[in-house]
């Protein structure tokens, strides 16, 4: 039998200084687990002097849009806002403690400059959607380890989720209204945002809000967490070092583009990257010339608008050495994609397939609708896949398009699998070798067979070794992948010495998590950061003695008596003869003394 509610996990949380208790459960009453939040109790006191304080807070520290358009100056202005309201409750309440009043603070700067509760679902790392379908309904998520979850919150009314939608909508210099229901934005944060209004949701208004990780994804993680390994990294990194164009294809919420974002480091520095997007999700390094491109909507009029095939067109006027697409879906977009592969530029891309044969088939069949002819210039195809019951996400597949002839007026495509994933077994395993990759490189750099094999080895081993020192940011990554462009011989050295990167990054050092054998440095047990043979040494030896407190005459007859009853008999009969002894010596001696006296007792009388 099923208790009442089993609990299945429980953490805490913290949003902007205000704590929290996550309890993931199971009820017989609900059809799927529930994610249950517990907030901090604010008194009908409590919340009148923060409505008061919030009034005062909107006139005193004005934002304009430049600045709430940069996430530093949002930042500097949640800063500015936290001093002024703790400033303000110390003075309302000055009885109340620090934590207490850091607690109404927080939750004050969610209502005012974020949106309200649904902010700590936001600073949940667990989470990568939050839903919002209506008024009616509880707020949904999806938790990466249990999936779709119901929580215990529910927005008010519709004009609330209105009024978070416009806010978002803002925040980019876009609108929402019945005019224009429909909104495609992002957070400051990065978090992607959609959101419609009713009667288009004819349930009501809704949110949804797909999060990012705060730290982005790199390659070394990638192959730490085995969702790709560093054999078909090395294989991707070779290609892309030589400029060839790859297509990153998989179904939604894959990872395709977190994959191909892990993957840009590998371009090197002195090249211009321009990257197009309907909302920003690419991160790359801070040194590469890369310039990020979004589109626009356009505004009640119907004016403004930038299109995704307009950034396209403008972007081949800029000298571009890499094209970077956040998605295809269009024909339009994809001729021009594929005119610039043409035209000699490298592109990456992502498009909805879910294998690489399926790829071509979209490709080349409406709505997109590419002749052959076009898709055929296209080397790789990269494979992302999200293997829902096992909750993992693999790389499925990599593969390489060959022309193999014509039939009925049209060029025929095969796929050549070069690294494929095992399910049954969670195993990568080499399907076939590669043919076009290799006679490209043969062919324009004058590479041989075995040089590419040994220069395959080297991108393996300087992989594996970041993997070991922990170098996992994007800028760290970056660093040591420009160091193989300008001083590969340099950086080999110091692989094969197994040394710290450490000399390498620099300044960026800092930029690196702490590695597993450092973080176990930070534990209770190697606090003291003695090595075990020293602390069973100082437990083996005794306690260093107290210095005895002097006794009264009372505590010594008694602990006298103690030992006298714990002593053993033999003991006792020697201590006995003893003290008859001394009795007997004192009695001689007192019988000499009286006699003495009687002496000169006798003298004096004569």
């Amino acid at each position: 039998m099923m208790k009442e509610t089993e609990k299945i996990e429980v953490y805490k949380i913290t949003a902007d200084n205000v704590p929290v208790n996550i309890k993931i459960t199971h009820s017989p009453d609900e059809f799927t687990p529930l994610y249950i939040i517990k907030l901090p109790v604010i008194g009908i006191g409590s919340k009148a002097i923060l409505e008061k304080i919030k009034e005062e807070m909107i006139s005193a520290v004005p934002l304009s849009p430049k600045e709430a358009l940069d996430v530093k100056s949002v930042q500097k202005t949640r800063k500015v806002f936290s001093d002024k309201i703790l400033e303000l409750l110390k003075k309302e309440l000055p009885n109340e403690s620090d934590r207490t009043l850091k607690i109404l603070a927080g939750f004050l700067i969610h209502e005012t400059l974020g949106l309200g509760t649904i902010e700590f679902l936001l600073n949940d790392e667990n989470l990568e959607e939050i839903v919002i379908n209506s008024s009616e309904s509880n707020i949904w998520v999806y938790h990466k380890k249990y999936g779709w979850l119901k929580t215990n919150i529910r927005i008010d009314n519709e004009g609330q989720i209105y009024d978070y939608a416009a806010s978002i909508a803002r925040e980019i210099g876009r609108s929402i209204s019945n005019l224009n229901p429909l909104l495609d934005a992002h957070l400051i944060t990065g978090d992607r945002v959609n959101a419609t209004l009713f009667p288009i949701s004819s349930a009501g208004n809704t949110i949804t809000i797909r999060k990012f990780r705060r730290k982005p994804w790199t390659i070394t993680e990638l192959i730490e967490n085995r969702t790709v390994t560093s054999e078909i990294v090395s294989f991707i990194w070779l290609a892309m070092q030589y400029e060839m164009s790859i297509m990153f294809s998989g179904g939604t919420a894959s990872g395709k583009t977190t994959f191909m974002t892990s993957c840009m480091p590998f371009i090197p520095p002195n090249q211009r990257v321009i990257s197009i997007e309907d909302t920003r999700e690419i991160m790359l390094p801070k040194f590469l010339q890369w310039v990020p491109l979004t589109t626009r909507e356009p505004n009640p009029e119907g004016k403004g608008g930038v299109r995704m095939l307009d950034l396209l067109v403008n972007s081949l006027r800029m000298r571009p050495d890499r094209i970077i697409v956040g998605e295809v879906r269009r024909q339009q977009e994809a001729e021009v994609l594929f005119e610039a592969i043409h035209t000699g530029h490298s592109v990456y891309a992502t498009v909805h397939a879910d294998t690489a044969e399926q790829t071509v088939r979209r490709l080349t069949n409406p709505p997109i609708n590419l002749p052959e002819s076009m898709v055929s210039t296209l080397p790789l195809i990269v494979v992302v896949y999200r293997h829902r019951r096992k909750g993992i996400r693999r790389i499925l597949e990599v593969s390489e398009l060959l022309e193999s002839g014509k039939a009925e007026g049209r060029e025929l495509i095969n796929v050549n699998r070069v690294f494929r994933w095992k399910p049954a077994f969670d195993k990568y395993e080499k399907d076939n070798e590669s043919i076009r990759v290799l006679d490209d490189l043969e062919m324009f750099t004058g590479l041989t067979r075995s040089e590419v094999e040994k220069d395959l080895k080297e991108k393996i081993g300087v992989l594996n070794w970041m993997v070991k020192h922990g170098v996992n940011t994007v800028n760290t990554v970056g660093k040591i992948v420009s160091t193989y462009y300008s001083h590969k011989e340099k950086l080999l050295q110091e692989v094969r010495k197994n040394a710290s990167p450490k000399e390498l990054l620099g300044k960026l050092w800092k930029e690196i998590e702490a590695p597993v054998v450092t973080k176990k440095v930070k534990t209770k047990k190697s606090e003291t950061n003695l090595s075990q043979k020293v602390i069973e040494e100082l437990k083996k030896t005794p306690p260093p003695k107290k210095p005895a407190k002097k006794k009264s005459v009372k505590e010594k007859k008694v602990e006298q008596k103690k030992e006298k009853k714990l002593e053993p008999k033999t003991v006792k009969k020697k201590e006995a003869k003893k003290k008859s002894v001394k009795k007997k010596t004192k009695k001689k001696s007192l019988a000499k003394k009286r006699l003495v006296k009687k002496k000169r007792k006798g003298v004096k009388k004569k």
